[in-house]
């Protein structure tokens, strides 16, 4: 065994301690933040249903949580059903270097949703610190079109998302339990999602 570990005491108790952790914010996201979990997924299945597409975009673990979310919707979550229309804006190697180099980091996703986003749209940006400035610009674009937006940031709200048609805290100032806890909303919303979806095709 490695020698730090040849005493696993420390270790378990830190597992221990970050479930613990994990557990105590989702109660507080339970009691404080149902509503706007669900006000998010009405927003995302209101958008699918009238033939919109969803934008999704981050940076770092955001990026790859930005990417779930859509793989989710394009291929499926817990049900069989057809694909959803959804884009992550960060998948374009070409696009994010051809704007990165010409226009500067902060464009990388202002300008694809210049681009491709329209009313009816939405877009989920997630940004742990919510202050990055290409998700920044990424909303104003967004909102310039009649863009719907939703922003998943942690403890800190700002003047910057202050015109976000939604803006979900998640209030720990740990990167890894926010970034934890955006997961955890974003399965929740395509499980509503795809909730709703059925319920229309049943009663049809």
């Amino acid at each position: 065994m490695v020698a730090p570990f040849h005493d696993t005491g420390w270790a378990t108790d830190r597992v221990d301690e970050s479930f613990g952790d994990v557990a105590a914010l989702a109660d507080r996201l339970r009691q404080n933040s149902a509503t706007g979990i669900v006000r998010a997924a009405e927003l995302v299945y209101a958008s699918l249903r009238s033939g919109n597409k969803i934008l999704a975009c981050g940076n770092g673990g955001s990026a790859a949580e930005a990417q779930h979310f859509i793989a989710e919707l394009v291929g499926r979550f817990l049900t069989e059903r057809e694909p959803l229309a959804g884009v992550a804006l960060t998948v374009d190697t070409s696009i994010l270097t051809a704007v990165g180099n010409d226009y500067g980091y902060d464009e990388v996703f202002a300008r694809q949703v210049k681009a491709i986003g329209k009313a009816g749209d939405v877009l989920l940006a997630i940004s742990t610190s919510g202050r990055s400035p290409n998700v920044v610009k990424a909303l104003a674009a967004a909102r310039d079109r009649g863009v719907t937006t939703i922003a998943l940031v942690g403890a800190e709200s700002n003047a910057d998302l202050d015109a976000c048609d939604l803006v979900i805290n998640i209030p720990d100032s740990s990167t890894a339990r926010v970034q934890e806890m955006h997961l955890v909303i974003l399965h929740m919303i395509c499980d509503m999602v795809d909730i709703a979806l059925e319920a229309d095709s049943l009663s049809q």
